[in-house]
């Protein structure tokens, strides 16, 4: 039996969500699922005898390509930038749209999540936001896990979150008040938190963002998956992606973006977007046990700027590509040694870890605008 979380809207899991699709549902007219499989057949997958009938409207993948009889499926997860700033690799399902269940009379949107820590949320949080939306006008809506514990709870607490402006910890007490055993994973819990940190909203240009995003790079790395270069930042110094990342910050009434170029030959290497902002650690104390101290008590030029700038990986680092741990950072103009990268993180000079780590010397790297 779905429980009741606000009006035209409700939680619940696998077992609701088959009983409306076979038998048809005098109050919901939409259903949101939320499993490891868009399939329609994983309803008889999961209960053998079991056949729902559906007929696709479309189906839509992070980078933009998608088709179906209801349109071109050209949403994307990015804001129209291909899935580059998505953590989500561009060839990804984003979700499927389809007529469902008995006389075909349901909505159904299904968007591919696994109940596991690692898993993305973030990056399917505004495709469920339209969906739970527009359901709501147009009748009332079923979100639905296979246990309805987890994934269901945690896009309705993100829900609850961005519509009235609650916390975290406010906005899944308020969704235990209409189903007691709700209980995001970890992983879930962590990434509503930054959500909440973005001001309610997926903003990837977020320092919070981008070091998720890394952090996602970081653990496909782990799992061996390869890094290809679709999950780069693009490359400031190639002519057509300067242009347009200018038109993007004139868009935004800023024409002067600050950038960096090599000391040695002048190629912009990264622009500002591109760096990834990290809370400065103790400063020199951190290094004090190789130190020798400093009888100057006004000294403390070391500690106001850290000595390397951190960015997203970008496509000029072929090295990266290689697959290589750990490795050199070299300018793709001169070859000039610009700084390094390590997969298992490096320590700036204000102590802080980065992981994994894109680093380049702020000796070897002039800032400019473009």
């Amino acid at each position: 039996m779905p429980y009741r979380v606000r009006e035209n809207l409700f939680i619940g899991n696998i077992g609701d969500a088959a009983d409306i699709l076979q038998n048809g549902s005098t109050e919901i007219t939409h259903i949101l699922s939320v499993l490891s499989s868009v399939s329609i057949s994983f309803f008889s997958e999961w209960r053998s005898g079991l056949v729902i009938p559906a007929k696709e409207i479309k189906k839509v993948y992070v980078g933009g390509s998608g088709g179906g009889d209801g349109g071109s499926g050209s949403e994307n997860a990015s804001g129209g930038d291909g899935g580059s700033k998505s953590s989500l690799s561009p060839e990804k399902l984003l979700y499927s749209l389809e007529y469902a269940g008995k006389d075909l009379k349901l909505v159904r949107m299904a968007v591919p999540l696994r109940d596991m820590e690692s898993e993305d949320l973030l990056d399917y949080l505004d495709v469920c936001f339209d969906f739970i939306d527009k359901s709501r006008k147009e009748g009332s809506v079923l979100v639905h896990c296979f246990a309805g514990v987890s994934r269901s709870a945690a896009i309705l607490t993100a829900y609850l979150m961005r519509t009235e402006h609650l916390s975290q910890e406010d906005a899944l007490e308020s969704l235990r008040h209409s189903c007691e055993f709700v209980c995001p994973n970890d992983g879930f819990l962590e990434q509503l938190k930054m959500f909440e940190q973005m001001g309610f909203k997926v903003d990837h240009a977020s320092p919070v963002y981008k070091r998720f995003r890394l952090k996602v790079l970081g653990e496909f790395y782990n799992r061996g998956e390869k890094i290809d270069s679709s999950k780069f930042g693009a490359d400031p110094g190639l002519p057509t992606e300067i242009s347009s990342e200018l038109e993007v910050a004139s868009n935004e009434g800023n024409n002067r973006t600050p950038a960096y170029r090599c000391k040695k030959c002048r190629r912009v290497v990264a622009l500002q977007e591109n760096v990834v902002d990290h809370v400065p650690g103790e400063g020199e104390t951190s290094f004090e046990w190789n130190k020798r101290k400093s009888g100057n008590p006004y000294y403390k030029s070391d500690e106001t700027e850290c000595s390397s700038i951190f960015v997203e990986p970008l496509r000029w680092m072929t090295a990266v590509e290689e697959g290589a741990l750990e490795g050199k950072l070299c300018c793709a103009h001169c070859e000039g040694r610009l700084g390094s990268f390590n997969w298992s993180g490096i320590q700036c000079s204000c102590g802080s870890w980065i992981t994994p780590a894109f680093q380049l010397h702020r000796s070897r790297v002039d800032i400019s605008s473009v």
